[in-house]
């Protein structure tokens, strides 16, 4: 599977469906808001259970709509049917089943009224069952969806479909290294399993051909554990700020999978999970060497002089 791309955090309009999309920022009428409680099953299906007033017309073919931002095509709008659940109470369902692309999902409310679909509020989020989930080693391939309330207050869902996966769990930063233990899904690791730190942008100057800073893995099962030393990292350090992004070689010659967290119920990891950076010597300065996850939720390292600001 091809790196994810990194997604800004805001909400960006389209011209495409402005229907949808668009937030002006001051409506011409303020309907009635829709919020919708979310509760998370451990197989990765959601459940929506909306509030709604007791005049608001509801007709048969009421739909919970998610839209995938800046996506136009047949597979990013997703419709799911919803029916009563008591009164006043609707209720849709987005199982496990169901594939969503990567990315932001924007969540409405199609009452059937003729009216255009309307951004939902979230309610209450009942995640427990995201914390520390562990599916099933063997899976083929990995669905995770997280909702949260976006900048602009409204509903909506991170989503990753990743198979295989490679979890991230304990990090430490220690003297000789970075060491990441963690569990893959969707694959073994088989003799000469090794990872990988990959360059995101090709320092100036570099040597051609260099390639990417590999060590082994230790396995046990699914499980997995590796330390990058700082050396090697430090030593291409050309100048600003340098991101090596993390990946997996579970059997030699196979694709590289994506070393993430994703397996909780936090949707930005970015700004929540921090960890230190120890200062190396490079070769004409003195860098600093630490982990961080991007914008996606990706492990990484950064590599940067001492005066540079952080980036994803």
């Amino acid at each position: 599977m091809n790196a994810s791309t990194q997604l800004s955090a805001t909400e960006p309009t389209t011209k495409e469906h402005p229907a949808i999309d668009q937030e002006p920022k001051v409506p011409a009428a303020v309907p009635v808001e829709l919020r919708a409680d979310c509760i998370a099953d451990s197989a990765g299906g959601l459940t929506f259970d909306l509030n709604t007033p007791q005049d608001t017309s509801v007709s048969w073919n009421a739909a919970l709509v998610l839209r995938l931002r800046g996506g136009d095509g047949a597979d990013d709008e997703v419709r799911l049917p919803l029916g009563p659940n008591g009164s006043g109470r609707l209720r849709a369902v987005l199982p496990s089943t169901v594939a969503l692309a990567e990315g932001r999902w924007n969540a409405y409310a199609d009452l059937g009224d003729g009216r255009d679909p309307r951004r939902l509020q979230p309610g209450v989020n009942d995640l427990r069952s995201l914390v520390d989930r562990r599916p099933l080693a063997g899976i083929g391939r990995l669905g995770v969806r997280i909702p949260y309330a976006t900048k602009y207050g409204n509903l909506a869902l991170r989503s990753w479909l990743r198979g295989p996966h490679a979890e991230a769990g304990d990090i430490l930063v220690a003297p000789d290294g970075i060491t990441v233990s963690g569990r893959l899904y969707g694959a073994s690791p088989a003799p000469g399993a090794q990872a990988e730190a990959h360059a995101r942008h090709t320092p100036e100057g570099a040597v051609t051909g260099s390639g990417p800073v590999t060590v082994p893995l230790t396995v046990e099962g699914p499980d997995f554990t590796f330390t990058l030393p700082y050396d090697e990292l430090a030593g291409r350090w050309r100048h600003g700020t340098e991101p090596w992004d993390l990946w997996l070689r579970p059997v030699p010659g196979a694709r590289p999978v994506r070393i993430a967290r994703l397996l909780d119920d936090v949707p930005d990891k970015k700004q929540v999970f921090s960890y230190p950076a120890l200062a190396v010597a490079a070769a004409t300065a003195q860098v600093r060497v630490g982990p961080y996850y991007t914008l996606d939720n990706d492990l990484a390292i950064r590599v940067a002089g001492a005066e540079e600001r952080d980036e994803g």
